[in-house]
This record gives C-alpha cells, sequence and structure tokens, in this order.
C-alpha cells in the first residue's frame, strides 16, 4: 500500500512539473511575442531601442543569474570566456538587425521569417558539426522557405523589403547562435544574453544619444528590456522541465502571437501575400514540431 502511495505521489509530482514547464514556456513565447509591438511603438532609433533594452535586460539577467547560483561567487558566476563572447556578439548584431527589421516591414513579416530559424540550424549544424539533416526537416524547410519567398517577393513591390532583408539576416544569425550553444556546452547561455544586452547599451553611446528621449519613450524603454529578460528566464525555467521537442513545439506560438498582438495593438494587418506566405510557413513549423513531439520517446524531463 505504502508503495502505491509512493508511486502515485511520484506520478503526480512529474504531471505537476510538467504543467509547470509547459506553462513557462508558453508563457515565454507570448512575451517575446510582444517585441514587435513595442519596438514600433517606441518612437527612438534602433540603436537608442538596442541601448536601453540591454541595460535593462542585463540587469534583470544578471540578477536571475546570481539568485539561481546561489552560494556561487560573483567572478565565478560571471565567467564567460571567448566562447561565451562570441555567442554574445552575435547576439548583439542579430538583436540590432532584429530591431531595424521592425522599424522597416510588418511585424507579422518578422515573426513569420524568424519561424524558419529551426531549419536554418539544421542546415548550419550539417556544414558545421556534420550532423544529418532528417528528409522530413528538409521538407519542412522546403516548404518554409516557398512561403518566406512569396513574402519577400510581394515586400518588393511595397517598400518592406529592407526590413524582410535585415530578418533574414536576424534568422541566419540567430540560426548560428542555436548551433553555438550544443557546440559550446560548457557555457552559460543566459549570461551570454545579459553580456549581449551589456555590449548593445555600450555601443549605442558611441552612435546614439540615448538620454535623448521622451517619456513615452522612456517607459517604453524600460518595459521592453523587462520583457527580454523575463521571456529569456522564463525560456529557460521552462526548458530545463519540458522536453527539447515539446519545447520546440510551444515555442512555435510566438509566431501567431506575434501576428495577432500586432493586429489588436496597432491595427497591423500585412498583406494577403504576406498572409498566404505566412501560413505556408507556420504549416511547416508547426508540422514538424509536432511530427518530433509525437515520435519523441516517452521520458521523464531532467532538473538539472
Amino acid at each position: 500500500m505504502t508503495e502505491c502511495i509512493s508511486a502515485d505521489t511520484s506520478t503526480s509530482d512529474h504531471a505537476r512539473r510538467h504543467l509547470i514547464g509547459v506553462l513557462l514556456v508558453l508563457a515565454s513565447a507570448v512575451v517575446f511575442s510582444l517585441a514587435g509591438v513595442l519596438t514600433k511603438m517606441i518612437e527612438s532609433d534602433a540603436w537608442t531601442i538596442a541601448c536601453w533594452r540591454g541595460l535593462f535586460g542585463a540587469v534583470f539577467i544578471a540578477l536571475y543569474v546570481v539568485w539561481r547560483r546561489g552560494g556561487t561567487s560573483l567572478a565565478e558566476s560571471f565567467s564567460l570566456g571567448w566562447r561565451g563572447w562570441l555567442l554574445a556578439s552575435i547576439g548583439s548584431l542579430s538583436t540590432l538587425a532584429f530591431i531595424n527589421s521592425f522599424k522597416l516591414t510588418y511585424v507579422a513579416n518578422v515573426a513569420i521569417i524568424y519561424a524558419t530559424a529551426p531549419f536554418i540550424a539544421a542546415a548550419l549544424e550539417w556544414m558545421i558539426r556534420g550532423v544529418g539533416v532528417r528528409s522530413s526537416t528538409m521538407v519542412a524547410a522546403t516548404t518554409s522557405l516557398l512561403g518566406v519567398a512569396i513574402m519577400v517577393g510581394a515586400s518588393a513591390g511595397s517598400g518592406a523589403l529592407a526590413g524582410d532583408v535585415l530578418a533574414l539576416g536576424m534568422t541566419l544569425g540567430m540560426a548560428l547562435y542555436m548551433v553555438l550553444i550544443r557546440v559550446f556546452t560548457a557555457t552559460p547561455v543566459v549570461l551570454a544574453a545579459a553580456a549581449s544586452a551589456l555590449q548593445l547599451f555600450i555601443l549605442g553611446w558611441f552612435f546614439t544619444d540615448p538620454l535623448a528621449v521622451s517619456q513615452n519613450d522612456a517607459i517604453l524603454l524600460v518595459l521592453f528590456g523587462i520583457v527580454f529578460a523575463v521571456a529569456a528566464i522564463l525560456l529557460t525555467e521552462g526548458t530545463r522541465i519540458v522536453p527539447a521537442a515539446e519545447s520546440g513545439l510551444l515555442g512555435s506560438a510566438e509566431t501567431p502571437f506575434a501576428v495577432l498582438f500586432a493586429w489588436l495593438i496597432l491595427a497591423e494587418l500585412p498583406p494577403g501575400a504576406s498572409l498566404i506566405g505566412g501560413a505556408i510557413v507556420i504549416l511547416a513549423v508547426l508540422g514538424h514540431a509536432a511530427r518530433d513531439f509525437l515520435k519523441a520517446p516517452d521520458k521523464k524531463p531532467t532538473t538539472a
């Protein structure tokens, strides 16, 4: 009887932890999806946005790192090494492209193009690490590229092409970031994100006047930094609990939420070609993620 009660308790605890992990990853996707809306709402230039988003994001992530590592010394907690700084630098360049792309094209276009990052990462991982690409991934990648081509082709005639190109550059940078995380397994990823944010804060002072912002922009910039930090922390904590396949499926919710928020808050509705291309990309991403999730072995997630 005691063993049965113990087994039931263990199953219940596992189910509860899994639900918490699901909610954390899903919440991170929703919070991340606000980036486009906030960028559009802020009137300041991209460097000013990157600068202040970097400062507040770095501060909140640093506080999280200190809390998470408990008794670890500050010097040890904030040790990155060249690999960590490489990740941070790639993240900084991608962030600049990310913010500028929102200024020049539709939120939906950026969100949908970024949804192809896992497929680009698979191609880069094959080139860098020699990891084979599954046929299902190749099919999904080809399908999603078709959707992106439809979107970018339509943008050429609408003046949004520069933003779409920057979104593609950002997606390539983030895909490389994903691959290097797998290569640099001992590198603290969350801390690298904080270092990237700090880089942008420092560089911003060389390219713009960060203090020349309106009161409204100042509030939104603080909010943007907090949103960035909260999303990164939620994703980190959630992926400690939820298996990678399920985390990827849940994370893909960021795209439709970004489009929804842009419509509800900004009344921004992209042209028909973007909606058609976006639908193709979303179906390819969701289909691929769902297939991985359904085929993943039923294992208890680790807590390390």
